[in-house]
């Protein structure tokens, strides 16, 4: 039945990208936007966030982006018969996927919507509750912390990596690019639950291989202690998110002029001065993608916690994301968490805004 649903706004998406040029590149900018912030905030669009985000974008290397979302490239390829239909297609699939959810977002956040009961207008009262709330901010300290870490290191190894294995054999390119690939296919419970066993403080890799190499004095255990908690949930979100990224750079680094990095050794340039120089620049628009889509993944940081910590020990693990699932499908207070999503979107909104502005800057 879902499958079924996300066909609908993709297929809009997909013709009304068509002619994107049309549009205009301000109006593409607020859809972009819109897009990324709809996701987080909880407004039943999530699984169409990137590949929508990836058609939207366009740029030098977009034909390097669009096939990581290869269902929504089928029906990019079926849309090409169907291009008299996109002045229809792209207000109306903007107006029901994107423009009223947010907008149905924002209403029921006024109210004191929960589950038994009649739901009461009380204005900004959710969010007045929410500045003081401790928890809302324990929850996005942690939030921010997880960004922080997570988008340079997931975006510099991802280029690093990128950079060695596109020297080597295509065979072993395709090698290398299937296995960091992999955890990104598997599905996030299989991948959970393997880090668990590895967490266990009993039997856990980590503290048999701890031990053993004497760095440990005894078994620590690594979710249940709030010193080590939320690193040990970072450290599973870097190795399930870099898979994409370097796929992405390995493609871009393919089509980096090869004249012009031929012209700078020629001239004397070290590798290091050919990558940053040569190579970076044209990898400009693939850098901007991967460096929302990234920031985007941290801030939604959901699944982890709720198989491994369900925001504990004493909140340290606590997320925007858990806390507003927690509040709206725990506690039925879908007023309250809406309340969340909407402060939530506008801080996404925001980076998003900047992340744009600063990858269009020549």
């Amino acid at each position: 039945m879902s499958l079924g649903v996300s066909a609908i706004p993709a297929l809009a998406a997909a013709v009304a990208v068509k002619n994107r040029k049309e549009v205009g590149s301000t109006i593409n900018s607020v859809i972009r936007i819109c897009m990324l912030v709809a996701a987080p905030a909880g407004l039943g669009i999530a699984a169409l966030a990137t590949p929508i985000m990836t058609l939207l974008y366009g740029g030098t290397n977009a034909q390097n982006l669009i096939p990581i979302s290869s269902p929504i490239v089928m029906i990019y390829g079926i849309s090409a018969g169907i291009e008299k239909m996109n002045k229809v297609m792209m207000p109306l699939f903007f107006v029901m996927f994107v423009v009223y959810p947010m907008f149905m977002c924002v209403f029921t956040s006024l109210f004191d919507a929960t589950m038994g009961r009649e739901d009461i207008f009380i204005g900004l009262e959710n969010y007045k509750t929410l500045i003081e709330d401790p928890v809302f901010w324990v929850a996005l300290k942690n939030t921010l912390i997880i960004v922080l870490v997570s988008v340079p290191v997931t975006c510099g190894f991802s280029l690093w990596v990128a950079n060695v294995i596109s020297k080597l054999p295509v065979a072993a390119t395709s090698v290398f690019r299937c296995i960091f690939y992999l955890p990104v296919v598997t599905g996030s419970v299989a991948v959970t639950m393997v880090w668990k066993w590895m967490y266990n403080n009993y039997y856990g890799i980590f503290n048999y291989l701890g031990n053993e190499m004497g760095l440990l004095e005894g078994n620590i255990n690594w979710l249940g202690d709030p010193k080590y908690a939320l690193g040990c949930i970072i450290l599973i979100l870097l190795t399930t998110s870099v898979g994409q990224p370097i796929v992405l750079y390995v493609s871009a680094l393919d089509n980096v002029d090869k004249s012009l990095v031929e012209a700078a050794e020629v001239d004397g340039c070290t590798p290091m001065q050919t990558f940053w120089k040569i190579k970076c620049p044209q990898m400009k628009p693939t850098t901007l993608y991967i460096l929302v889509i990234t920031t985007i993944n941290s801030f939604q940081c959901f699944a982890l916690i709720q198989l491994l910590t369900l925001g504990g020990p004493n909140n340290s693990t606590m997320t925007i994301m858990y806390y507003i699932y927690y509040n709206a499908f725990k506690l039925y207070k879908y007023g309250y968490g809406n309340a969340m999503g909407v402060i939530l979107a506008i801080i996404i909104a925001i980076l998003s805004a900047v992340q744009f502005k600063l990858g269009e800057e020549k």
